[in-house]
């Protein structure tokens, strides 16, 4: 059986459980530059690249990881939002970039197996990969709207290095996460396409939009109904919101989004919306019983957490759900009929 075709047979069984943040839980641990550099010798700081850490402090991630999975985690993410060429250029890491992927990957595999092993619960990984700092749709500049700091093509090369070296570290899914601009996401799903015809086998995507403002759209202006229809093609084995805001701000937008997509749905909000501190201040029962309404109403497949979460905000989260049935994924036309497109399909 594929990851695939393994995810969705246990998404069919029960609500699962996916992970929280790792920042936040990094940052309690009040690491110093040592920790972060190790002896790489890197010629920058490292100070604040939590990606690195897979390299320099595995063993910090790695015990992040089991957290999660004592938690009640069925599926985890790598610690890998901005192991990529751009975003690690910040740190001149750059030439990093495939080994902590591997890293990351081959830690999650690991403790999976090893979870698996121990209970025979099947538990799923995706590789993370964060929206870089550039975006294809709009410039950064106000004065030549027409400006943009990085091409299509060399996006999806940049994306292409990240996926290939997590595929390497044994992940089973790519996670196309936090998707501010829906054209960058274009480009995450054209490079793991590159991927799949090199190696000769699939690798499933997994894709989350972050929305921007309480209307429901992203930096490029795409409602999460537009964001859908202009991925659908890629064959998402999940689709779904991430970070953007509370459970609470973000329940309208879960709601319309599982009426239309026929696929899995998998949802990991923010703990509340931070204080004049920029810090989380939602407690795990909070967040648990607003993501449980969406449960309730057979709305989602999968849930976790997002900026503030913790082990005992997932913990809570699978408390939670435990009784509730999972969302049944409509079928394409029935989708189609709830967005209102069959009438224009017709038409046209």
């Amino acid at each position: 059986m594929s990851p695939r075709e393994a995810l969705q047979a246990a998404a069919k069984e029960r609500v699962l459980i996916f992970d929280g943040a790792f920042g936040t839980q990094i940052q309690n641990r009040k690491l110093t530059e040592e920790d972060y550099a190790g002896d790489l010798g890197l010629k920058a700081d490292q100070k604040g690249n939590n990606d690195i850490l897979a390299l320099t402090r595995p063993d910090i991630i790695a015990d992040i990881t089991r957290s999660y999975l004592d938690a009640g985690s069925d599926v985890i993410s790598t610690n890998t939002f901005s192991a990529n060429r751009i975003s690690q250029a910040d740190y001149a890491a750059e030439d990093q970039v495939a080994a902590i992927n591997i890293a990351s990957g081959k830690i999650a595999r690991k403790l999976a197996e090893e979870y698996t092993a121990r209970d025979g619960k099947l538990r799923f990984i995706a590789g993370a990969i964060g929206p870089t700092n550039k975006t294809l749709s709009l410039s950064p500049d106000v004065e030549d709207p027409g400006y943009r700091e990085i091409s299509f093509d060399e996006l999806v090369a940049v994306y292409k290095e990240q996926a290939a070296a997590l595929v390497e570290g044994g992940v089973d899914f790519i996670l196309i996460e936090t998707v501010f601009d829906t054209l960058n996401a274009k480009a995450g799903t054209m490079a793991v396409n590159q991927l799949e015809k090199e190696i000769g086998r699939e690798v499933p995507v997994m894709m989350s939009m972050t929305l921007t403002d309480l209307s429901g759209r992203n930096l490029s202006g795409h409602t999460v109904e537009a964001f859908w229809y202009a991925v659908r093609h890629a064959k998402p084995v999940t689709i779904g919101l991430n970070c953007s805001f509370g459970a609470d701000q973000l329940r309208p937008h879960v709601q319309v989004l599982s009426g239309i997509a026929d696929t899995l749905l998998m949802v990991y909000p923010n703990a509340g919306l931070p204080n004049e501190l920029g810090e989380y201040d939602e407690m795990p029962k909070t967040t648990a019983g607003l993501v449980q309404q969406w449960a309730d109403n057979g709305q989602v497949n999968i849930l976790g957490g997002c900026c503030g979460s913790s082990p005992e905000h997932i913990k809570a989260i699978a408390d939670a759900v435990v009784d509730c049935a999972p969302r049944v994924i409509p079928k394409p036309e029935t989708a189609m009929r709830l967005s209102g497109l069959e009438a224009f399909v017709v038409a046209a």
